[in-house]
């Protein structure tokens, strides 16, 4: 089916820009606080995605706004500062790992909250897919013993609220367009953002003389306009066209990119991960593989 191939091809874009964005974090923290990356990545993809769909703003029922605000807190504004916090202590590649909890995290909520049922199937591929991730973890912390792993609640705190937004979208934000959704979100958001910026002098010109700030910012320019807003709309339309695990998955995959930008950045990555990450894939295809349909033949053959 066209569909079912769509959403794989989104799967493997957004795979790849989000595994992308760790590294990205990583080198944007080298000359700015973790508090104005955040506040600078939210009002920055907030102006891309203004400039390209604000006239969607005044298509959005009364009745979206509340869930489309939610959305921009828990799915955008929080952790855009707790992700930019954990990299402060943690690789990038690890963060990345971390985030594979997402998928277990919506299923979970999505069963528990949103009444929005799963087959056995998938919840056995998130578990494979988990252990995979465990596995990444493990092995991560006994290449970093320095690393304070307590930073990693940032990161499954995140994933709590990324879960909660993909169910959100799924069960109340179904019929709204995808670009519309990512920038009504940003509508509550983008003014905290700046006053964030404003009361970390970011603004000052001691910070603007210095190379390296400079630098920063131009990472997370790239960071805002394809990590956070172009993602943000194939993310929608990706859980419009699948389910909440399929979309969650995503998670899975980043990993292996974000584990091969730090091979590159000078990160260690061994044959045990690299095992793990074949765990994850296993997992990602287990979750999603659809039950082949019973032919009339077969049918006949198991009621006689």
């Amino acid at each position: 089916m066209p569909n079912n191939n769509t959403k794989w091809v989104y799967l493997l874009i957004l795979s790849v820009i989000w595994g992308t964005s760790f590294i990205l974090i990583k080198k944007g923290l080298l000359g700015l606080t973790p508090y104005q990356l955040g506040a600078l990545r939210t009002f920055f993809t907030g102006l891309f995605l203004f400039s390209v769909g604000f006239n969607r703003i005044k298509t959005i029922k009364k009745k979206d706004w509340k869930w489309i605000i939610i959305y921009g807190f828990l799915g955008s504004f929080i952790p855009a500062f707790l992700f930019a916090i954990a990299e402060t202590e943690i690789d990038s590649a690890v963060v990345s790992v971390l985030n594979s909890l997402v998928p277990l995290n919506t299923v979970l909520m999505g069963l528990a909250v949103f009444k929005i049922t799963s087959t056995k199937r998938q919840i056995l591929g998130v578990i494979i897919g988990f252990v995979g991730t465990s596995i990444l973890i493990l092995k991560g912390a006994e290449l970093n013993p320095n690393q304070n792993y307590l930073f990693a609640g940032f990161v499954i705190v995140s994933t709590v609220m990324y879960a909660a937004n993909v169910n959100i979208i799924k069960r109340y934000l179904q019929d709204v367009k995808p670009l519309t959704i990512a920038v009504g979100n940003y509508v509550p958001i983008i003014i905290p953002a700046l006053a964030i910026l404003f009361f970390t002098d970011f603004f000052s010109a001691e910070n603007f003389s210095a190379s390296l700030f400079r630098t920063s910012i131009l990472y997370v320019i790239v960071l805002s306009l394809f990590g956070t807003a172009l993602a943000k709309v194939l993310f929608n339309k990706l859980v419009q066209l699948s389910t909440p695990v399929f979309a969650s998955s995503v998670t899975y995959i980043m990993p292996i990119v974000a584990l091969s930008w730090g091979l590159l950045d000078g990160e260690k990555f061994t044959l045990i991960q690299g095992f793990a990450t074949l765990i994850i894939l296993i997992g990602v295809w287990l979750a999603n593989k659809k039950k082949q349909p019973v032919s009339r033949s077969q049918e006949k053959t198991k009621y006689n």
